[in-house]
C-alpha cells in the first residue's frame, strides 16, 4: 500500500486483444497509477506505451455525467422510459426488424450477453452487429469454414515456442507490442525468424529476416504457392489428413493461381516458401491486413489450409494465430454479439441451436435468420427501414466505410440513442437520446483475449455522475419493455453464472466454446476469478485445440477450402491512380476518444498524414510537409504529406484515428466505400483507391491554446499538450483582420495581445494573455512553417515576449517530438545523446536515456536514429581526422 492505504487491484488493459492484466491503485483523488500486473500471463507485467499512460485518461474533463434528451438533460427514469417506449413503438408497427443495436469490443462479456438476449430472445430480430465487425469477422468466418466453430486453436505460449514467427497483414510491432516483444524475446532465446508479408514496409520489419512487400490483396496467391509447394515437395502430413476433407480441390485450386500477381520475385516467393516448410514450429500470426479485404475469409482460409495440410495446428509452437484489436472482441464473439451467429458460438440459422437457446432463456421468439451485418445495417437506416437505433461504446459515424454518408443516415434515423463515455464523438452529437455509461476502471465484468483466456476486469473509481453500467442499463430497458423476469440481474456475477450455463447446452451440442466450470461460481468466487483460459470445465482447463484431429463439423473433421487469387474490387484508372491503405500509429488507438486525452501519447504523431513515396511526391511536384488532398469515388480528405519508401510507388496509407472532434477533413474512412466481403461482411479498408494533389492553401497556421478551438476553416487539427492544446490550421479565404479572427477562434476578446505582422509576405503572430499569463498564440505563414513547435506546446510556461519569436531561447534545451512516450524521450534528445556519446545500440542507447526499455514499440526508430547519426558522428570524426593529419605530421617533422 501507499500513503493512501488503497491496495492494488488486478484488472485488464482497455486496449488491444491481448489482454494485458494491469494492477491499479486509486490515489483517492479520482486518479490512478497503473503497472503491468507481473502474474497476468498475457504480458507478465508488462504494457505498451497506450497502457502505460492509463491513468492520463480517466479524468472527468470530456465526461457525460447525465441522461440526455433531444439536447436537454433529463433523469434516468424519464430517459430509459423515452427508450423503451419508442423501441415497443417502432416495434409493434413495423416489426422487430425495425430496430438494430450496434455495440462494440468495449463492452464487457457481461454487457454483450443482456445486448444480445435483449434483441435475439426478446425482442426477436438478429438486428445487432458489432464494430468486431470491421476487424475479425473474416477471421470468424474462415474458422468456421475451416474447423466448424469459430476456434483459436493456440495460445500466446506458443509465440515463445515458435522457431518461425510469420505476419500477415500484422504490423505486431505497432498494434500489438507486448505480443511483440515476447517474438523478440524467443528470437533471442532460441533463434526464432521473423518474416514479414505486408505491402508496406512497417515497425515490424526492423527485426525481420525478411520483408515480403507483395501486391495489396494478394496474399491468397501468395499462401496457395506455399500450399502447392507442400505438396511438390512431399511435405504433407498425411495421417493428419485423415482427420480433413477437401484437400485435392484445395490443392488443384492454388495449383492454378498465378503467383506473379503477388509482385514477388521467383527468389523471394522460394526462400519464404523453403523456410516455411523446413521449420516445423511455426505460427502464422495474421490480423487486419488479412481481415479487412473483400476477400478476407478466402485468405484466412488460405493460411489454414497450410497448417491442415502440414498438420501444424494445435501443438507447441505452431498454427495459425488471429490477433484482435479489441479488449472483448473475442468475448463479443464467443456471446453471440455479431449478427450472424449466437452465444456460445450456437448457429443461429441452426434450429436445434435456436430451439436450445429460446428454450434455456424461456424466451418468447428467436429469429430464423442472421440479421443485418454493419455495413447492410447502416444502408438499412439510410433507406428507412430501421427505425430506432442504439449505439453503444463506439463511433460509427467516424468508424465505418462511407462514413459521411454513414453519418447522414444516423442522423436522419427516426430515433437514435447513444450509450457513452462522452458526448464529444461524431455519433453522439446526432443521436436523440445520450445515455451516460461507466468506462474502463469504473465497471465490473470479464474479457477474452485473443487466445481465449477470460480475465476480469475490475471497478476501483466511482462511477461518476450519474453513469451506470452497460448490462444495468440494458437490464432495465428490457423489464420496461414487459421481460421482468429475464432481465432482474443482481449484478454482473449472476449474469456470468448464466451465461456459463448456457455454455454447458452448447458444449452439448457438440461446440467448442465450453465454461461450464465456472457456472456454480459465488460472488466471492467471481470477485477472485483468476485469469484463466477456455475451455473450463469439470475435467479440463484451457489448453490448445485439434492436436487430436477431432474438429467442430458434423463428421469430426476439418475443411480444406477452395480459393483463388480476386483482387480488390475498387481498380486503379487515371482519375484514381493510387491504393489507399489505412491502419493504426503506435500511440493512438480507435477513434482517440481514450487516447487522445493523453499529452504524452499524442506527442509523437501529433497530426493527420499519408505517406507517400518519394517518387510519386517528385512526380506530382509534392514538398515535405505539404498538406495534400485525397480523394475516392465516396469522399476526400486532407493530410500532412511524409515522404517515405516505407510504401511502395502507386500506395497511399492514412491512419484511421483523426475524427470530427480533432480533425475533420482527415476522416480516413470518408474515403472507403463500402465494399465487403461476401462470406463474412467485413469491409475491405485496405484497397481503395483514390487520387493525390497539393491542398493549395492561400495560408497555414499553427495555434497553441490552454483551451479546444475549432476555427471554421478548410484544414483544422488539434492535439492535446501537456497545458492545453496544439492545432494546425490551414485555409482557402483570406482573412484581413487576424487579431480579431485570433481573439474570436480562442474566444479570448478581451485578453492583452502581442502581435507583429508583415503583410508583405504574408505573416502573421500574435499572442494574447489574461493576466500575467499566455492564453493562446497564433502563427500564420504563407507556406508551411518551420517552427520548434514542442516548444511552443509548452504554454502557457511562456514569456508572452518570447513566443513570438516561434524558436526556446539559446540555453533552453529543446526535446523536440516524442519518439519514446513510454518515458517521454524527445527525437533531438536522443540525437544529441547519439552524436556525443556514441551508443553502439539501442540497448546502450536505453541505458543513457530509458528511451525503448518499456514497450520497445519505438525500438525501431532509435535504431534507425543510431544508425543515421551515429554514421554521421563517425563521419565527421574520419573528416577531421583527415584534414588534421598533415598538420600533425608537419609539426612532427618539425
Amino acid at each position: 500500500m501507499d500513503g493512501t492505504g488503497l491496495p492494488e487491484i488486478r484488472s485488464t488493459c482497455a486496449y488491444c486483444g491481448v489482454g494485458c492484466g494491469v494492477l491499479l491503485r486509486p490515489d483517492g483523488a479520482g486518479g490512478l497509477a497503473v503497472r503491468g500486473d507481473p502474474d497476468h500471463p498475457a504480458n507478465r507485467g508488462r504494457l505498451c506505451s497506450k497502457g502505460s499512460a492509463l491513468a492520463e485518461t480517466v479524468s472527468l474533463e470530456q465526461r457525460l455525467l447525465t441522461p440526455r434528451a433531444f439536447g436537454q438533460d433529463t433523469s434516468w427514469d424519464e430517459a430509459l422510459q423515452l427508450v423503451a417506449d419508442r423501441f415497443s413503438s417502432a416495434i409493434a408497427e413495423h416489426g422487430p426488424d425495425s430496430v438494430a443495436f450496434y455495440v462494440s469490443g468495449q463492452l464487457l462479456t457481461e454487457d454483450y450477453y443482456m445486448a444480445n438476449k435483449l434483441m435475439k430472445g426478446f425482442i426477436g430480430s438478429a438486428n445487432i452487429d458489432t464494430n468486431s465487425r470491421l476487424c475479425m469477422a473474416s477471421t470468424v468466418a474462415g474458422h468456421k469454414r475451416a474447423f466448424g466453430t469459430d476456434t483459436v486453436p493456440g495460445s500466446y505460449e506458443d509465440l515463445d515456442q515458435a522457431d518461425l514467427v510469420v505476419l500477415v497483414g500484422s504490423n505486431l510491432a505497432w498494434c500489438h507490442p507486448v505480443l511483440y516483444q515476447r517474438v523478440l524475446a524467443a528470437r533471442q532465446a532460441r533463434g526464432t525468424k521473423i518474416v514479414v508479408i505486408d505491402p508496406r514496409r512497417t515497425a515490424s520489419c526492423d527485426q525481420a529476416d525478411l520483408h515480403l512487400a507483395l501486391a495489396p490483396g494478394s496474399d491468397v496467391a501468395l499462401f496457395n504457392r506455399l500450399l502447392a509447394r507442400v505438396h511438390e515437395g512431399g511435405h504433407v502430413d498425411p495421417d493428419f489428413l485423415t482427420h480433413t476433407t477437401g484437400f485435392e480441390e484445395a490443392l488443384q485450386a492454388a495449383i492454378q493461381d498465378d503467383p506473379a500477381v503477388t509482385g514477388l520475385s521467383r527468389d523471394a516467393l522460394d526462400e519464404f516458401c523453403d523456410l516455411w516448410i523446413r521449420t516445423d514450429r511455426v505460427v502464422t500470426i495474421f490480423s487486419q491486413g488479412v481481415n479487412q479485404s473483400s476477400s478476407g475469409t478466402d485468405k484466412v482460409n488460405a493460411i489454414l489450409n497450410c497448417h491442415l495440410a502440414t498438420g501444424r495446428i494445435g501443438r507447441a509452437g505452431m498454427g495459425p494465430f488471429s490477433v484482435t484489436g479489441q479488449p472483448n472482441a473475442m468475448g463479443g464473439r464467443e456471446v453471440g454479439g455479431l449478427a450472424n451467429t449466437l452465444a456460445c458460438h450456437l448457429d443461429i440459422e441452426n434450429p436445434d441451436h435456436r430451439s436450445a437457446v429460446q428454450q434455456f432463456w424461456k424466451a418468447p421468439a428467436i429469429p430464423e435468420q442472421q440479421g443485418l451485418k454493419a455495413v447492410d445495417l447502416f444502408r438499412a437506416v439510410d433507406e428507412g427501414q430501421i427505425k430506432a437505433l442504439w449505439v453503444i461504446h463506439t463511433n460509427p459515424a467516424v468508424t465505418m466505410p462511407d462514413a459521411d454518408k454513414v453519418r447522414s443516415a444516423i442522423a436522419s434515423c427516426p430515433f437514435t440513442v447513444v450509450s457513452d463515455l462522452t458526448d464529444r464523438t461524431d455519433t453522439a452529437r446526432v443521436a436523440d437520446v445520450l445515455l451516460p455509461a461507466a468506462g474502463w476502471a469504473e465497471k465490473s465484468g470479464t474479457v477474452t483475449n485473443s487466445d481465449r483466456t477470460i480475465s476480469r476486469q475490475r471497478a476501483v473509481l466511482p462511477t461518476p455522475g450519474q453513469a451506470r453500467a452497460d448490462w444495468d442499463i440494458l437490464a432495465e430497458v428490457g423489464r420496461r419493455m414487459g421481460w421482468e423476469a429475464a432481465f432482474s440481474y443482481p449484478s454482473p456475477a449472476a449474469i456470468f453464472r448464466e451465461y456459463a450455463a448456457l455454455s454447458s447446452v452448447a458444449h452439448s451440442l457438440g461446440k467448442d466454446f465450453d465454461i461450464s466450470g465456472f457456472a456454480d461460481l459465488d460472488d466471492v468466487e467471481y470477485a477472485e476469478l483468476k485469469p484463466t483460459q477456455w475451455p473450463v470445465t469439470a475435467r479440463q482447463s484451457g489448453g490448445r485445440f485439434f492436436h487430436d484431429g477431432r474438429f467442430y463439423h458434423p463428421d469430426g473433421k476439418a475443411r480444406f477450402v477452395q480459393v483463388n487469387h480476386r483482387p480488390p474490387v475498387a481498380r486503379t484508372d487515371d482519375r484514381y491512380p493510387f491504393i489507399l491503405n489505412t491502419g493504426r500509429i503506435r500511440d493512438q488507438w480507435h477513434s482517440m476518444t481514450r487516447t487522445g486525452l493523453s499529452p504524452r501519447l499524442s506527442a509523437h504523431l501529433a497530426e493527420p498524414f499519408a505517406e507517400i513515396h518519394p517518387e510519386d511526391a517528385r512526380r506530382l511536384g509534392l514538398s515535405p510537409a505539404d498538406l495534400i488532398k485525397l480523394e475516392s469515388p465516396v469522399g476526400r480528405g486532407i493530410f500532412r504529406l511524409r515522404l517515405t519508401d516505407a510504401v511502395a510507388p502507386g500506395q497511399v496509407f492514412a491512419p484511421i484515428h483523426w475524427t470530427g472532434e480533432t480533425a475533420p477533413s482527415a476522416r480516413v474512412d470518408a474515403l472507403v466505400p463500402s465494399v465487403t466481403d461476401p462470406v463474412s461482411g467485413q469491409p475491405e479498408s485496405k484497397a481503395s483507391v483514390v487520387s493525390v494533389q497539393r491542398m493549395n492553401a492561400t495560408w497555414y497556421g499553427f495555434a497553441v491554446s490552454t483551451t479546444p478551438i475549432a476555427p471554421p476553416v478548410a484544414y483544422w487539427a488539434t492535439a492535446r499538450t501537456e497545458k492545453g492544446y496544439r492545432t494546425e490550421i490551414a485555409g482557402y479565404e483570406s482573412i484581413e483582420d487576424w487579431e480579431s479572427t485570433a481573439r474570436d477562434w480562442f474566444g479570448l476578446p478581451h485578453a492583452t495581445a502581442i502581435s507583429t505582422a508583415d503583410p508583405a509576405r504574408g505573416s502573421f503572430r500574435i499572442a494574447l494573455s489574461e493576466g500575467d499569463r499566455l492564453a493562446a498564440a497564433l502563427f500564420i505563414f504563407p507556406k508551411p512553417m518551420a517552427l520548434m513547435r514542442d516548444y511552443l506546446s509548452t504554454l502557457p510556461d511562456i514569456a508572452p515576449d518570447q513566443i513570438l519569436s516561434g524558436r526556446a531561447p539559446a540555453l533552453t534545451e529543446d526535446a523536440g517530438p516524442v519518439i519514446c512516450s513510454c518515458f517521454g524521450v524527445g527525437i533531438k534528445t536522443i540525437i544529441r545523446t547519439i552524436q556525443s556519446e556514441q551508443p553502439a545500440n539501442i540497448d546502450e542507447l536505453g541505458k543513457l536515456l530509458q528511451a525503448g526499455t518499456n514497450c520497445g514499440s519505438c525500438r525501431p526508430e532509435l535504431a534507425e536514429l543510431v544508425k543515421k547519426h551515429a554514421v554521421k558522428a563517425k563521419k565527421r570524426r574520419a573528416d577531421f581526422r583527415r584534414v588534421v593529419a598533415p598538420y600533425r605530421n608537419a609539426s612532427a617533422d618539425q
